[in-house]
């Protein structure tokens, strides 16, 4: 690509571009600092694009006034006629020519001379800022600047730390005069290597030519990319894509002196930091404009040079990263497996532990429980065997103390009865043959006859509630009903109800029920202070239930547990028969009793004992 002739625009041409020119100035505000910036270089070279890109942000930053910048790009590497150059100082005359700027920065050499020679016509007062390569440069009036101490050396000494083994360097550069001038440079830096290290010099090659002469390069040596604005053959290249093409074609590795070559492919080396240099001019251009005078700021010599590598290319070449020396920045390292999934890694290892412990932990959980279970197991068995032999017990005791009751009813109503019963005919006998005129004997005689037959009624009632004989000749109903009209007072009613109660019940279950209506009839007589009492049998289809309330007072169920033994008793029976009990009973609430007794009883016990007071069963 080649840029237009400005010495062939037609007049007219002229005319509309000073006019544009000529009136931009006036829309810039008065208060704002008019910074130029010129480059010895093309638009898209790294340094004009580092600068554009970092100078108006470090000014912007420093300025209170505001910024209005501008940059323009002398290309003396396409075009190095003195054609060129004129044209160019006139278009910025014309360009500039009523502009007044606070200050110029000039970047290398050719910048430099051009503000010199126009300094009396464009910028006699304007301060310089300059950025310069070559130490000899010489200070102008009202000025300060930069002066980068360029080392290519520095590169080659990386280099043969890092491949102890070179021998051979290749040096490229192109074929414009700027390409020459650091071929120059190279040659004289490189004679401190010589004769460890031969030096071979590809400058001035077609492209093709360099291609073919890089890709055949011997064994222990480098190439060494200086700069390239024109190959050979005349034709312009642009600089960092031409080392694209360098790298591609090599067969040896690659090493430059500036940082924008990397990230392209090159190894790395002692590399200049445009970055660093930009912010070096920013710094003296802000000293100035913030009213230090120029020749009163010393050149700044920084050393803007770093030990770079690229980790991507040592792998490529086989280069022990061990070899790197100390203090080199390496770049584009690839994370490894743990640093780009650290977290991850991190994350499933503690889950897997956390599973771990937590199989672990239900692992031995899992142990304790077979353990407590095979306990509960055995205890339960004990249990179960001991609660067997109390119900045995229970039972036993309950038929012994029956059969206790039957045997003492029978010597009530076998023996006792009968000696009352002759003791009644002998008085009898006795006061039919006394003196019928002593009345005080006829009355003795009459009041022992009352008595003796009070005593037989109380030993008749008492051979009955200690067994009842009417139970086993009448059955469960009519026993019950007996216990009613026994019971009951005038100031006490009692109430009998049965449903569906077959006729024909096994012993041990009439017994139990009535035991049960028998004791909680008494309670209410004696303890409950009721007016009424209601009692019911309903037969269902396997089972009787018995329901006993009372409106007396009530009482606390769980207090009653502890200290009474009829409660108890009904359990015991009920226990033994596999019946189900439940007592309702509160303070001033009555009490109401339920019990249910399987008609086809097993020996399994099953219990249901409540105490929240009065309720529905």
């Amino acid at each position: 690509m080649t840029a237009p002739n400005l010495c062939a625009l037609r007049p007219w041409t002229w005319l509309i571009a000073a006019c544009a020119v000529l009136c931009a100035p006036a829309l810039v505000a008065a208060d704002q600092k008019q910074v130029l910036v010129l480059y010895s270089t093309r638009r898209d070279a790294q340094i004009a694009v580092v600068g554009d890109r970092e100078l108006p942000n470090i000014l912007e930053a420093g300025l209170q006034q505001g910024l209005d910048y501008y940059s323009e790009y002398l290309d003396r590497g396409r075009f190095p006629s003195d054609g060129y150059y004129a044209t160019f100082r006139d278009f910025i005359r014309l360009k500039y020519g009523t502009t007044r700027f606070d200050i110029v920065i000039a970047i290398q050499t050719t910048a430099i001379e051009l503000v010199e020679r126009m300094r009396q016509e464009l910028f006699a007062n304007t301060p310089l800022i300059f950025v310069t390569s070559d130490p000899a440069t010489g200070r102008a009036r009202n000025s300060t600047g930069v002066v980068v101490q360029q080392d290519l050396s520095g590169t080659i000494v990386l280099a043969a730390e890092l491949q102890p083994d070179l021998r051979h360097v290749f040096f490229v550069s192109g074929a414009s005069s700027a390409d020459r001038a650091y071929e120059a440079r190279a040659r004289s830096e490189f004679r401190r290597f010589e004769p460890k290290l031969t030096a071979t010099y590809l400058s001035g090659l077609t492209t093709s030519e360099l291609e073919a002469r890089v890709a055949r390069l011997p064994v222990h040596s480098f190439v060494y990319y200086l700069l390239a604005y024109q190959d050979g053959a005349g034709e312009n290249v642009h600089p960092l894509e031409y080392i694209d093409r360098i790298i591609a074609a090599a067969n040896r590795p690659t090493y430059s002196w500036v940082d924008s070559a990397m990230a392209r492919g090159i190894v790395g080396g002692y590399l200049l930091d445009q970055k660093a240099q930009m912010e070096a001019v920013g710094t003296l251009a802000l000293r100035v404009l913030n009213g230090e005078p120029a020749d009163d700021i010393p050149i700044a010599t920084p050393e803007l040079h770093a030990r770079q590598v690229d980790w991507r290319q040592l792998q490529r070449w086989g280069i022990a990263e061990a070899r790197v020396p100390p203090g080199t920045l390496v770049r584009f390292r690839e994370p490894g497996i743990w640093q780009r999934y650290k977290t991850y890694i991190v994350g499933a290892l503690a889950i897997l532990l956390t599973q771990t412990a937590l199989i672990g932990a239900l692992l031995v959980q899992a142990v304790k429980r077979r353990q407590a279970e095979a306990l509960a197991r055995g205890s339960q068995a004990e249990l179960r065997t001991s609660d067997d032999r109390i119900r045995d017990l229970g039972g036993r005791l309950l038929r012994a103390q029956e059969a206790e009751r039957s045997r003492i009813a029978r010597e009530l109503h076998d023996d006792i009865s009968q000696q009352i019963a002759l003791m009644a005919i002998d008085i009898e006998s006795a006061r039919g043959q006394g003196d019928p005129r002593s009345s005080e004997a006829a009355r003795l005689a009459c009041e022992a006859l009352n008595r003796l037959e009070g005593i037989s009624r109380s030993v008749y009632d008492l051979s009955q509630r200690l067994h009842p004989t009417k139970l086993e000749l009448v059955g469960l109903v009519p026993s019950l009903g007996g216990l009613r009209r026994d019971l009951s007072r005038p100031d006490l009613t009692i109430e009998f109800s049965h449903d569906n109660v077959p006729p024909a019940l096994p012993q041990e279950l009439t017994l139990c029920l009535y035991r049960i209506g028998q004791e909680a009839l008494g309670n209410a007589v004696k303890h409950s202070g009721a007016r009424e009492v209601v009692m019911h049998l309903r037969g269902d289809r396997d089972r009787l239930t018995l329901t006993i309330a009372d409106d007396g007072t009530g009482f606390d169920v769980n207090t009653a547990w502890g200290r009474g033994l009829g409660l108890i008793s009904m359990r015991e029976r009920l226990d033994a028969l596999g019946g189900t009990f439940d007592l309702h009973a509160g303070k001033g609430k009555g009490t109401r009793l339920k019990v249910s007794v399987p008609i086809l009883h097993s020996l399994r016990p099953s219990q249901s004992v409540s105490s929240s007071g009065i309720g529905t069963a």
